[in-house]
């Protein structure tokens, strides 16, 4: 049978992430291209425990359908949360519970794009998000990332000549794949160039919690009086990526939208992983296991940026990190990208091209990306020495 598939799906390509994760999954593939957390970080012990109590007093809450909104108490929390420590969320917004952060960018897509409608994106910018706008016929405009965070030039030129521009998609912390914070300056000045056009801000920040270094910067919804500002969080990084609980922090008439087509996707996040967030969140010690992941992700970073400075500097720069998972490393002006990226392969070192993440699919690129919490320290070590010998 020949099938006919929907437009908005025939240009989709597999995500390059994906496919060299099915090869770096091969046994002694040195897993760079990763982008998973590390599996120490895992609170497994404790998510054991407290699963057990669940199944064993109220299973069948938890097995049961729920409200789309998400569990009522988690959702308070993260209210209370967000409020607190980052000045998010006013008395105009409300929050959903998502399968993962990933689901905002899905639903927020599907509540303000029709096909043809312009997204604003960093360049470059996190495969998963890129995909998903594609997946609903957006024309995705890309704006290039500096050392200090997205192009305030570049951006508002964006704006004025794109047509029917719907949001800026941005991750202001430790940014996919470059590693970029926005700087303060910025965030305020998008806010303003965004609030100028009416154009909405979807901010993405799954990362922020994984700062090892540095001090925090204001999230760009704290600085939200206009309700133009969708914030994404997520549990993934911090508690566990499998578990699939992500949120979204947006004004009521938008959060009532979403919650429509949340409906439509999946009823609902599954609840067994709401409840184990909430009582892992209020029951035992969040701020220790936060700074327990930190030290973990210092530790690798810091092995990885000297190892990168002893093995491919002066040849291969980087942005220097203070929290996140990646370095985002510029190859030299006469080594081929693709080619390099294919023979550290085949010595057994997966990393990912630099085109994964562009929002131009043909555009060519001189980076890879290396990610550092998956890899156990023995393989950051031997890996970044075959890529230092490959250089060379």
């Amino acid at each position: 049978m020949n099938y006919t598939f929907a437009d908005n799906i025939n240009g989709l390509k597999p995500s390059a992430i994906r496919e060299i994760l099915k090869l770096s999954s091969q046994p002694g593939i040195i897993p760079f291209s990763a982008g998973n957390p590390a599996g120490e970080a895992f609170p497994s012990k404790e998510v054991a425990e407290i699963s057990n109590a669940i199944l064993e007093k109220d299973p069948i809450m938890a097995l049961q359908y729920s409200v789309t909104e998400g569990y009522a108490p988690l959702r308070e929390y993260i209210a209370k949360y967000m409020k607190e420590k980052y000045s998010v969320g006013s008395e105009d917004d409300d929050i959903i519970i998502t399968s993962g952060a990933q689901q905002v960018m899905n639903l927020v897509t599907k509540v303000f794009v029709n096909r043809g409608d312009t997204i604003i994106c960093e360049d470059p910018s996190f495969i998963g998000s890129l995909n998903a706008f594609r997946s609903f016929g957006a024309n995705l405009v890309g704006v290039p990332v500096e050392a200090d965070g997205i192009d305030l030039n570049a951006l508002e030129n964006a704006i004025k000549i794109s047509e029917n521009v719907r949001f800026l998609y941005t991750i202001p912390n430790f940014q996919n794949p470059s590693g970029v914070t926005m700087s303060l300056e910025k965030r305020k000045a998008v806010y303003e160039i965004c609030k100028k056009y009416g154009v909405l801000i979807l901010e993405d920040n799954p990362y922020g919690e994984i700062r090892f270094s540095g001090e925090d910067i204001p999230t760009i919804k704290s600085m939200d009086t206009d309700g133009i500002v969708i914030y994404a969080g997520s549990f993934s990084k911090v508690l566990s990526p499998g578990m699939r609980v992500g949120y979204a922090i947006a004004n009521k008439e938008i959060m009532a939208k979403l919650t429509v087509c949340k409906q439509t996707d999946d009823v609902h996040t599954t609840l067994w992983s709401q409840l184990v967030s909430y009582k892992f969140v209020t029951e035992y010690d969040f701020e220790a296991h936060l700074e327990k992941i930190r030290s973990i992700y210092r530790r690798k970073a810091n092995l990885c940026m000297r190892l990168a400075d002893e093995h491919l500097k002066p040849a291969v720069d980087y942005y220097p990190v203070e929290g996140g998972l990646f370095l985002w490393c510029k190859l030299p002006e006469n080594i081929d990208m693709m080619e390099f990226t294919m023979k550290a392969l085949e010595n057994k070192v997966a990393v990912v091209p630099g085109t994964a993440f562009s929002v131009d699919t043909a555009a060519k690129s001189d980076r890879i990306r290396i990610n550092y919490s998956t890899p156990t320290d023995e393989q950051i070590i031997n890996g970044m020495e075959i890529l230092g010998k490959l250089l060379k």
